[in-house]
């Protein structure tokens, strides 16, 4: 069955956000720009706010409410979210507001609707280009189509879509968990020197087995080191793979590339065949790590997945980094991640534009970096490992999940197949 289609201006309201910014502050109501919105979701990992007069100021020709749709008028065409409970905010410039009525449409069919590869298709068709900045009229947005089917049906394709969608988040929350556990202990053991100040003090590190306790020494050298450890450089633990590959010369085979874009939108490599990728690449070698060396500021690390059946290659923009014998790949993953590191990265960038600042492999390698004993880092990486790997099994069924979402997305939101047939195979995913 196809869904009959209506216009969005009849199933709600079309609001756009002021033409304006304000001036943005630590504290206070949010300040929700483009930048929030990624692939149906608000993070406001990098959240302005404004002050309570420019919140009444900006909030004048609405106020977002939960289960509002908001989306992105310019340059992030496609982009889209909802409000959640509980989230005091004010649109930023080139912001839209969809206000459903959602006796006809629910905003979470909505949502899966846009986010639909037809309707992101569409959406492009109907792009505006620009000297600047692409955009979509706001003016034409009400006229946009949208499906209708009846409210049975959209509460079933959504309790369907929602139960994937939930398993990714619910996988997502646990990566975060898993990180913090890896990058809390990192810090502890080789920043912080938690273990050494505990048995300098007499007492035994807390969270540590005897036999991990006993590798870590009991006093400090001159230098506040613990001793016996050392101070040498980036390259004493990890080595950069060099190497070339163009895809384009072998057009029928089918590469798992790992790009800065898919590293941003997804955290999963994007399959594409030779003939798909315009440049050249660098191979990934077994067991290595990838670091980005443009604009470190963002933070870029990312473990291949251990097992493909295609070719790895990565953007030119990564350096591929394969651990020593004194380092395990482990260890490097939060090595990178830490924030000594990074900060001390981010000072090593050379170029003048700040949107496209690089760091140079060899400047990389000499960067100082501490050297504790081999038998530190094995003990670390007996205990990081299983979360780093439980990590990438879910990163792993997550782009399962996606794929599949993906897939039924066109298919339920125009009618082709009937809920019967999928929610079967949905259920056996989760």
């Amino acid at each position: 069955m196809i869904w009959p289609t209506t216009e969005i201006g009849k199933v709600g309201q079309i609001f756009d956000g002021p033409h304006a910014t304000p001036k943005t502050i630590d504290k206070g109501p949010i300040f929700l720009g483009i930048s929030a919105l990624n692939q149906g979701r608000i993070e406001l990992s990098q959240t302005r706010h404004v002050s309570n007069e420019d919140f009444i100021k900006w909030t004048r020709r609405v106020t977002p409410k939960p289960d509002d749709i908001v989306f992105s008028y310019e340059t992030r065409i496609g982009e889209v979210a909802i409000i959640p409970e509980g989230l005091e905010c004010c649109l930023g410039r080139r912001m839209g507001l969809v206000r459903l009525d959602i006796s006809k449409i629910l905003p979470r069919f909505f949502l899966y609707n846009y986010l639909s590869p037809s309707y992101q298709k569409f959406l492009v068709s109907r792009t505006i280009p620009g000297s600047t900045v692409d955009r979509l009229s706001i003016k034409e947005f009400p006229s946009f189509p949208i499906p209708l089917p009846p409210m049975d049906e959209q509460k079933r394709i959504v309790k369907v879509l929602e139960g994937i969608d939930d398993k990714i988040e619910l996988n997502r929350q646990m990566n975060e968990t898993l990180e913090e556990m890896a990058r809390s202990t990192f810090k502890s053991w080789f920043v912080d020197f938690d273990p050494v100040i505990a048995k300098a003090a007499g007492q035994a590190p807390a969270h540590m087995s005897a036999d991990t306790a006993e590798l870590f020494p009991d006093t400090f050298d001159a230098n506040g080191l613990p001793k016996g450890w050392s101070i040498g450089v980036v390259g004493d633990l990890a080595s950069h793979c060099k190497g070339t590959v163009k895809p384009q010369e072998n057009h029928l085979v089918s590469y798992e590339h790992y790009s800065l874009p898919a590293f941003d939108k997804t955290g999963m490599p994007i399959v594409e065949f030779g003939s798909e990728i315009k440049s050249n690449k660098t191979p990934i070698v077994e067991r290595s790590i990838l670091l980005s060396k443009l604009n470190p500021d963002i933070e870029r690390v990312w473990v291949p997945l251990a097992k493909s059946s295609r070719p790895q290659i990565c953007s030119t923009e990564f350096l591929v980094m394969l651990p020593t014998k004194r380092a395990s790949l482990v260890y490097l993953n939060s090595l990178f991640r830490s924030y000594e590191f990074r900060k001390m990265y981010q000072g090593l960038v050379t170029g003048t534009s700040k949107s496209h600042q690089r760091v140079g492999p060899q400047s990389l390698l000499g960067m100082r970096a501490l050297i504790p004993p081999k038998e530190c880092v094995l003990a670390f990486t007996e205990f990081a490992g299983p979360l780093l790997y439980k990590a990438l099994k879910n990163r792993e069924q997550n782009q399962t999940l996606a794929d599949l979402r993906d897939t039924l997305l066109p298919k339920l939101m125009s009618g082709e197949i009937r809920l019967r047939d999928v929610e079967k195979t949905v259920e056996d995913q989760l």
